[in-house]
């Protein structure tokens, strides 16, 4: 895939694989989230029990390789890898944003992960402003052409107001989201992308009957810094805003909290989480699941599948291992478990209302 677009998605995941783009101050706040330890477990790492269901699916362990890419030849081959890791490993996998799909039928390849998945958990994924713009009918259509059980409704207007090409008008995305939750035959997720939701979008989602969100919460890629690198020698505007903002957004475990809190059936925690350990914080706070995207893309440019996978291993391997040390044999007992909130997270949770 060429063009603007095409140069766009190959800039994102270069930067994304290799560039410093992380949140520069921000944390995720799941570092202040503390689980109490059980000296008498009464447990064996063998019968503890990592699976989840998720949109009618049981995976495996509750992870899901997150929506990063999609519309070039370089993100055919990083879907194929990781959806084909997503499957014999029993997660979930997004794809990255479908506009490519709907301005250039060529890129509709890009996307078609089914070859190597057949069976795993695979959430399409599409901007809220095309949302918008777009029939019921034809998102279905995305849906269907990528083989997907469920669709990511994306929220990022930081992104887009820094991104020298983005998007401005970001009016009737909410009544999108809640005509396509109305009207697809699949579960449509609101996801963030870095920013987080916070108690604001948290209320209207759930006014307007939604019932699944992503929270990709700020603290780890900050995709405003992903688009500020893009601007500099290119828009010097952009690239201050971008600078100013770089940090903007909910930290994850607020985001994962509070909605949890807000009472969405399903909430998965995305946003910096890199370890076994930030996925347990996250499911203790109310998450379903947890999401990864960066940390995998880096491992897998780093050693290719054998290095991605090689990290997967160490993640679910911390999970098991705190599962261990708070006597939680299953994942629905971990969500359950008690735990200490340091004074940052309390501060954001009592600013949004709500408490953990």
């Amino acid at each position: 895939m060429t063009g603007e677009l095409g140069d766009r998605k190959a800039d994102h995941l270069e930067l994304c694989a290799r560039g410093d783009v992380g949140f520069r101050g921000t944390s995720t706040l799941l570092e202040e989230v503390r689980l109490l330890h059980d000296s008498l477990p009464e447990l064996a790492v063998d019968e503890l029990d990592l699976r989840v269901r998720l949109f009618g699916k049981v995976l495996r362990a509750p992870l899901v390789i997150a929506s990063m890419t999609g519309g070039t030849e370089e993100a055919l081959r990083i879907n194929l890898e990781l959806a084909a890791i997503a499957e014999a490993r029993g997660y979930g996998f997004g794809l990255g944003s479908q506009r490519a799909m709907m301005k250039r039928p060529e890129a509709r390849s890009t996307y078609r992960v089914r070859e190597v998945a057949p069976t795993a958990l695979v959430l399409a994924n599409l901007g809220g402003v095309q949302a918008a713009k777009t029939d019921s009918s034809d998102v279905g259509a995305l849906v269907e052409a990528v083989g997907a059980d469920g669709l990511c409704v994306h929220l990022n207007p930081a992104q887009e107001i820094v991104q020298p090409e983005g998007d401005r008008d970001f009016r009737g995305v909410l009544d999108a989201i809640a005509r396509l939750t109305r009207e697809l035959g699949v579960p449509v997720l609101a996801k963030e992308t870095g920013c987080g939701i916070g108690p604001a979008a948290a209320r209207k989602l759930r006014a307007a009957g939604v019932r699944h969100v992503d929270v990709s919460g700020a603290g780890g890629t900050s995709w405003v810094g992903v688009e500020t690198k893009r601007a500099a020698g290119r828009d010097e505007a952009k690239r201050a805003l971008g600078e100013a903002l770089w940090d903007w957004g909910v930290p994850t475990a607020v985001s994962t909290a509070l909605c949890a809190k807000a009472g969405f059936a399903t909430v998965i925690a995305t946003g910096g989480v890199a370890s076994g350990l930030d996925v347990a914080r996250a499911l203790a706070l109310g998450a379903s699941a947890a999401g990864i995207a960066r940390p995998v893309l880096k491992a897998l440019y780093a050693g290719g599948r054998a290095e991605a996978e090689r990290f997967l291993d160490g993640v679910e391997a911390e999970l098991r291992a705190v599962m261990l040390l708070v006597g939680a044999r299953d994942v629905a007992t971990l969500r359950e478990v008690p735990r200490v909130l340091g004074p940052e997270l309390q501060r954001w949770l009592a600013a949004c209302g709500t408490q953990a």
